[in-house]
């Protein structure tokens, strides 16, 4: 899911975003985040079945 990064660079990544949001809006982002990511799929799932069989030969 996270392709090459390792559990070093989470930490790391986390350890910014600590610093830079503060630990009380956290919480808060990663909840935005996670409902845009699945916002994201559910619409890439939804265009891919209305794709034509036309569409889907190309």
């Amino acid at each position: 899911m996270f392709g090459k990064i390792g559990t070093t660079e989470l930490l790391v990544i986390l350890c910014i975003a600590v610093l830079i949001f503060g630990p009380k809006k956290l919480p808060q982002l990663g909840r935005a985040i996670g409902q845009t990511i699945g916002n994201f799929k559910r619409s890439s799932k939804k265009a891919e079945e209305e794709e034509t069989p036309e569409e889907k030969e190309a």
